[in-house]
């Protein structure tokens, strides 16, 4: 059971009718690619949030951009909601359907398009996910780096503006999105951007669909930058006697210019989760989890500083995973923390935080918000992309004990309000969906949320792109 969803969030809920008119017609069209079946839409309704939301009420299986034009202009026509799905791995409730309408599945349309392996880019269909995409392009020599530890589809990644594991050397998918096609409001395409690497052309569009969360359009192709695969890769795990002591590595690698490729916190809640869950004998204490991309001799030149550095900070055990099977079971078992922690208290659900601040800030924000979280009882588990900044709290909370959700939220509001006073920001890569909706207007200002509406009002006039995100209308 998922737990209801908190006051503040309450009238979002404003269930529009779906007229049998709209679900006759893309019956008509779509056939057996439009469900009405209770299970498809509950599977479609829900995402790793811990909302309980009525489910949409029609489910189109999309294969082709005219599918997703076809099913949006009949939205259109009878002013109802269209909610884009993907794999459904958000955390902020971006795919519940607050107001009803129909959710349109991009997961079939799962072609890499074109690879230009000369220029670095690639474009694919929204439905491609990040590991399908690099085991199709992995002849060429060249990799995806955006890594959020789900295996999300590009689409989705896209509409979040995603990040995760490899952001701290390779950026963000702002930075690594250079062209989209997208379905508006009406059923109309348009492309925005080229594949070029810079452009003064109008209006950045790309930037402003990348990261809009389904509320401006739906997402039908992306072409995003490739990189060469590193000559050399080695992953490096190394245990500390303390969570201060781990960030303080970490705050110095990054001021030195260390060009580490990813540097992820996992504490001692989460070790001890991650080794029952995956079967692993990982030291548990606070652990930084390192890697580093390069030639054989900078890779042993970056290993060797950041080894130094971490020693004088108590750091120890160091453990080194340089074959391909080695450093993957390390990753699998880092992006396996949540359903490990999940597992560990049966029938839980997870409020995750989403956090991130100017590096120099980042002990002062984290260490209150463990304090604060140890002084309430609630179990919990911290792992965080601290190389940039971003770090992630999860609440277990049982969603029959209503309590728990209001001590979780309370711990959550405290540390969003720590990291706005530090000049940081409430979500680093989750996007702000319907959890964080508060928080945007309190860290981006009134002014600044009233120019989105009047974005979304000139783009989206009836309301019906995934309403009820972001910000309230």
């Amino acid at each position: 059971m998922n737990a209801p969803l908190p006051s503040h969030l309450l009238p979002e809920i404003a269930q529009r009718d779906t007229p049998t008119a709209l679900i006759d017609a893309l019956k008509a069209h779509f056939s057996e690619r439009c469900s009405t079946a209770m299970v498809v839409r509950e599977q479609h309704g829900r995402d790793e949030s811990s909302f309980a939301v009525p489910p949409p009420a029609a489910v189109v299986f999309a294969e082709s951009t005219a599918d997703v034009a076809l099913a949006v202009s009949l939205a259109d026509r009878y002013s109802v909601p269209v909610i884009p799905f993907g794999v459904g791995t958000s955390l902020e409730g971006h795919l519940l359907a607050v107001q009803g309408g129909i959710s349109i599945d991009v997961s079939r349309m799962n072609r890499v398009l074109q690879v230009n392996a000369e220029d670095l880019t690639v474009t694919v269909q929204p439905g491609v996910t990040r590991k399908q995409l690099n085991e199709e392009i992995k002849s060429t020599g060249l990799f995806f780096p955006i890594d959020p530890g789900a295996d999300a589809t590009l689409g989705g990644m896209s509409a979040t503006r995603a990040s995760g594991t490899n952001a701290v050397r390779y950026g963000t998918m702002r930075e690594n999105v250079l062209a989209l096609e997208v379905v508006t409001a009406d059923g109309s395409v348009i492309r925005t951007g080229t594949r070029a690497k810079k452009s003064s052309a109008g209006y950045d569009l790309t930037r402003l669909m990348v990261g809009s969360e389904g509320t401006l359009g739906v997402i039908t192709e992306v072409t995003v930058r490739l990189y060469p695969l590193p000559e050399a890769i080695s992953a490096a795990i190394c245990s500390f006697p303390s969570i201060e002591a781990a960030v303080r590595t970490t705050i110095e690698i990054i001021q030195l210019g260390v060009p580490i490729a990813r540097v992820e916190l996992i504490d001692h809640n989460a070790v001890r989760m991650v080794n029952a869950h995956s079967k692993l004998g990982l030291r548990e204490e606070p652990m930084l989890l390192m890697e580093f991309h390069g030639s054989p001799s900078s890779v042993k030149e970056q290993a060797e500083l950041v080894q130094e550095l971490a020693s004088g900070h108590g750091g120890n055990a160091f453990e080194w995973a340089s074959t391909p099977e080695e450093r993957t079971r390390l990753w699998t078992a880092r992006h396996n923390a949540y359903f490990a922690a999940i597992q560990s208290r049966p029938g839980c659900r997870a409020i995750s935080t989403d956090t991130c601040v100017p590096i120099s800030r980042l002990a002062d924000c984290l260490l209150e918000s463990v304090a604060e979280v140890d002084a309430s009882g609630i179990p919990y588990f911290l792992v965080g992309h601290v190389g940039d900044g971003n770090f992630h709290f999860g609440y277990l909370i049982d969603p029959d004990i209503p309590a728990e959700r209001e001590v979780a939220e309370a711990l959550n509001h405290k540390l969003v309000s720590r990291a706005l006073a530090l000049e940081g920001t409430c979500t680093g890569e989750h996007g702000v969906g319907l959890h964080k909706m508060d928080f945007l207007v309190t860290e981006a200002g009134a002014g600044a949320v009233q120019m989105m509406r009047t974005i979304k009002q000139a783009l989206d006039p009836k309301n019906i792109m995934n309403p009820g995100k972001i910000f309230s209308m």
